[in-house]
């Protein structure tokens, strides 16, 4: 079994942990809040008192954090991951971040001598807790090859995207299309709902018409069809409205760097700054279609 520090212990990195140690490795926690350390330690974990600390002997590191700037802060400086793992350790950044900072955080890694891999996951807090969160990596065959393991533990898809960025590139591209999708989705039971339709009836149709897609069959929008669905229990969020919004900027960052237009993405991370601007944000992305209908 291997050491592995563990660096952001929030409602994804803390169920995370779990499953690591479940498996039976033994992990070294860390976080900026206290209490999310002692829920850490409270599953079995030992605390760490540092960044520096989480990364001194141990196998792997891993990190899930917010944002590229705190990425950069994990990894970079004295106190960092790079000035205070040991040689051989493997690092597995797990955040969703912006393009650019993983391939800088990424070539770092490998000028340093680690093995590094950038793997976003897909599935929510939900997956997390399941270990059924797929993971989108990008790095080299090798550090792919090292990280599956670790992964595998936490995940029920492993993809490996390509080279270093290629998973940051994959979960942005993805989680735009999901959006664009929720929306079309919630469009067409709004406008049903105007036309007379009973939801249940345009999801009957929908599900095996041409309309069918995952938003529509596994994520349904609007209470009743899928019981699953987060719109029955009053659209508490597996995934917020503010990450999806999140990834929406990512998207439309990347996009601009690449020189590329994406309209409906465009729209898309607009629809979504609304429905944070009416208090939605912490809702499942799901409920745009509360905006949309006018209930919200």
């Amino acid at each position: 079994m291997a050491k592995i520090g563990f660096i952001g212990l929030g409602k994804m990195g803390l169920p995370m942990v779990e499953n690591l140690l479940a498996a039976g490795h033994e992990v070294k926690a860390f976080d900026l809040f206290p209490q999310n350390v002692a829920a850490a330690e409270e599953a079995g974990a030992a605390a760490a008192d540092s960044i520096a600390d989480a990364a001194k002997g141990v196998d792997a590191v891993i990190s899930m954090v917010p944002e590229g700037k705190h990425v950069r802060a994990v990894y970079e400086g004295d106190e960092g991951v790079f000035a205070n793992a040991d040689p051989e350790t493997l690092l597995i950044d797990s955040s969703t971040i912006d393009v650019a900072t993983s391939r800088v955080v990424s070539r770092q890694a490998v000028e340093a001598g680690f093995d590094m891999v950038d793997a976003p996951v897909s599935g929510g807090v939900g997956g997390a807790v399941a270990a059924t969160l797929t993971f989108m990596v990008g790095g080299s065959e090798k550090a792919f090859e090292r990280a599956s393991p670790f992964l595998e533990i936490m995940g029920g898809k492993i993809i490996h995207t390509g080279g270093p960025g290629n998973g940051q590139a994959a979960k942005i591209c993805n989680n735009m299309l999901l959006a664009i999708s929720m929306i079309g989705t919630s469009e067409a039971f709004a406008l049903g709902r105007r036309l007379g339709l009973d939801d249940q009836t345009l999801f009957d149709v929908s599900s095996v018409s041409s309309g069918a897609n995952w938003s529509l069959t596994t994520y349904c929008p609007v209470p009743g069809p899928v019981p699953t669905s987060p719109a029955n229990n009053d659209y508490k969020a597996g995934f917020a409205a503010d990450m999806m919004l999140k990834d929406l900027r990512l998207a439309q960052a990347a996009a601009a760097d690449s020189d590329i237009e994406t309209p409906l993405g465009e729209l898309s991370e607009a629809l979504y700054s609304r429905l944070a601007e009416k208090g939605g944000g912490g809702l499942d992305f799901s409920a745009v279609f509360k905006m949309l209908d006018g209930s919200l």
